[in-house]
């Protein structure tokens, strides 16, 4: 059993670190493919997971083309090299939409493989990916005119990956909120939002009906005089250490049903913090393609 870990486009070194405290050993890379003897483990710097890794000799595109369709139809391709090469064996396959996502909506369902060109005459597939979406990108057709930001899409993605999201009588915090990206998205939803910033939020996002602006830090709060919370969301800028102590003294409370959190790495990436994240029970930690050097942690 061989396994293949594709790092998010620029952080290999984050993916591989993570890897090896996992206790996996690489035995070869394919730029950004990190491949391994073994089953998977979980990997948040992983955007695609490839299972049961297969390489087979290949002596022409024609029979690099059937050899996947002959395992199954939705192949997505990756090309680091020999890419006129490759292009024209994905040519051959199937067509399978790249259309960006409408949110809210779900991630698309059938089953997507993963194949790449090591060498000319050598191809390296998994008919089963962790991935949804060609290798781990989603994208979405944006709102270029409503959010004050476009830290909504790392929203938008962490929603559309848990398949839940809040809705018309939800009850929501947002920490670190302004300008107010997050808030638009939960408040577009029919969602109450509370909104917690020191600095005022975008004009625009504060007269959305639900919103309440209170000018006040995130750390400071008291999570008893809040009562229940449907969505209690974080994009604020700290350390990650900083904000699993905000975290535990949420979870503590017992009155937040949902979590979406995004670990701020400043300077190394903190992997023992992360680790922490990923210990809690009933977690979720992953990479967003809309992140840049941080994680998005849910919890439902």
């Amino acid at each position: 059993m061989r396994t293949a870990y594709l790092a998010a486009d620029g952080f290999l070194p984050q993916l591989a670190e993570e890897l090896r405290r996992g206790g996996i050993r690489v035995t070869a890379a394919h730029d950004r493919l990190l491949i391994a003897e073994g089953d998977a483990i979980a990997s948040a710097w992983a955007a695609n997971i490839w299972h049961d890794v297969q390489e087979v000799a290949i002596a022409s595109i024609g029979e690099a083309a059937q050899r996947l369709r002959a395992v199954q139809r939705n192949w997505a391709m990756y090309a680091p090299v020999h890419h006129r090469r490759a292009a024209l064996i994905q040519a051959r396959l199937p067509h399978v939409s790249a259309r960006p996502l409408v949110f809210p909506g779900a991630l698309p369902a059938a089953a997507l493989g993963s194949w790449t060109l090591l060498a000319p005459d050598r191809l390296l597939h998994a008919a089963r990916c962790s991935a949804a979406c060609p290798n781990g990108e989603i994208t979405f057709a944006e709102d270029r005119s409503g959010p004050p930001s476009r830290a909504y899409l790392k929203l938008w993605e962490a929603f559309t990956r848990l398949g839940a999201w809040p809705g018309p009588g939800s009850r929501c915090l947002d920490l670190g909120a302004t300008p107010g990206g997050w808030t638009w998205v939960m408040a577009r939803l029919g969602a109450d939002v509370i909104a917690i910033d020191k600095a005022p939020l975008d004009a625009a996002v504060a007269a959305m009906p639900g919103v309440t602006w209170r000018g006040e830090s995130a750390f400071a709060l008291d999570p008893a005089t809040f009562g229940p919370v449907d969505w209690l969301c974080s994009d604020v800028i700290c350390y990650p250490a900083r904000l699993l102590k905000l975290v535990q003294r949420w979870l503590a409370a017992g009155n937040v049903r949902h979590f979406v959190c995004t670990l701020k790495f400043q300077g190394g990436t903190d992997h023992d913090t992360a680790a922490a994240f990923a210990a809690i029970p009933g977690s979720r930690l992953f990479h967003a393609h809309n992140n840049k050097h941080e994680l998005t942690w849910a919890r439902l």
